[in-house]
């Protein structure tokens, strides 16, 4: 039996899986191993393979078994693994700037490897999750974390476009005057755009215009007083209840609803799936977010009302799951 292994790649750690071809996967939960990225690609490339022979072994498996490997990382990458000329934040070493990371891991492994960015591998995990390895179903994820990832997937394959930008629907623009409770904000987004998506659904965006913009408005929260890292507790405000953290989230929700429109007019997706660190939470919590997401939705059509809204299982193992997924496609000759 071919068993896939999946290597989620950030920038101080690797998480490894493991995949059969009856589509189980041999490891739960996280399997890290430091992953070294400042040092280089040469160093970083035998640290990914060094643990990978770590991972194999905990999970009962000889390397010879293991037939191909999908790789996930943070970009800026095009679709085919190759980094921005510019470098990326994660990989700040001057080799990579312009570096094949793809074809680079091919040849430290031996074995074939597949390549997506982080955002589509996790959205990837989202639809897989849902509709299994189905060649018809079609979905769009949003991934909320430090910014906003996520990923489309049309009759079940990644949309990565023609440079492999696709998917970055963190920077779609979105009718942001219209959520109630925020007249007068400017949103700013870190890649100069204002109102797009993760201007306002973000950590970041929480740190550096949710929560000032709030806090402004309500001078004697107990944040007002909490100094570096406030941004870092509104989740768990909210979760208990807290009046003015659950704005900012209800805003955060409203959002998504608003982009999620724009979504279902482009696609018409079978689901669309919310996942990232803002919604790893209770499940009360996180059947109200979806309900603010919905209030945020403009009125759809009778036929596409329905539309499911899902919350993604597994968030910090879903990049290495996805890019488990997108592997099995390699020497498979029924893969589309």
């Amino acid at each position: 039996m071919r068993i896939i292994a999946g290597i989620d790649l950030g920038g101080t750690a690797v998480n490894y899986t493991f995949l059969n071809e009856r589509e189980e996967f041999l490891i739960d939960g996280l399997c890290e191993h430091p992953a070294r990225s400042k040092e280089g690609p040469g160093i970083c490339l035998q640290q990914i393979a060094d643990g990978l022979e770590m991972a194999a072994a905990k999970a009962g498996l000889k390397m010879s078994e293991i037939t191909a490997a999908g790789l996930d990382t943070p970009g800026p990458a095009s679709g085919g693994g190759v980094f921005s000329a510019r470098g990326s934040t994660n990989f700040v070493h001057a080799d990579w700037c312009s570096y094949d990371i793809r074809a680079g891991l091919e040849a430290k492994l031996g074995i074939p490897v597949s390549y997506l960015n982080d955002g589509n591998a996790g959205a990837l995990w989202g639809h897989f999750t849902i509709f299994g390895t189905s060649a018809t179903a079609s979905s769009v994820s949003a991934i909320i974390g430090t910014g906003l990832g996520g990923g489309v997937i049309v009759e079940g394959r990644v949309v990565t476009g023609r440079k492999g930008f696709g998917g970055e629907l963190g920077h779609v623009l979105i009718p942001y005057q219209s959520i109630p409770g925020i007249e007068g904000m400017r949103p700013a987004c870190n890649c100069g755009r204002t109102g797009d998506l993760e201007s306002l659904c973000s950590l970041t965006a929480i740190e550096g215009t949710l929560l000032p913009y709030y806090l402004k408005r309500n001078p004697e929260h107990e944040l007002a007083k909490a100094g570096p890292g406030a941004s870092k507790r509104v989740r768990g405000m909210a979760e208990r209840g807290d009046a003015m953290c659950r704005e900012i989230f209800r805003v955060q929700a409203n959002a998504l609803g608003l982009f999620f429109d724009e979504m279902v007019n482009t696609f018409d997706p079978d689901a669309l799936i919310v996942g990232g660190g803002a919604i790893e939470t209770g499940k009360e919590f996180q059947d109200w977010f979806v309900e603010q997401i919905r209030a945020g939705m403009p009125g759809q059509r009778v036929e596409q009302a329905d539309i499911p809204i899902r919350i993604m299982p597994n968030g910090d193992t879903a990049g290495a799951r996805g890019a488990a997924i997108e592997a099995l496609k390699l020497g498979n000759p029924n893969s589309r």
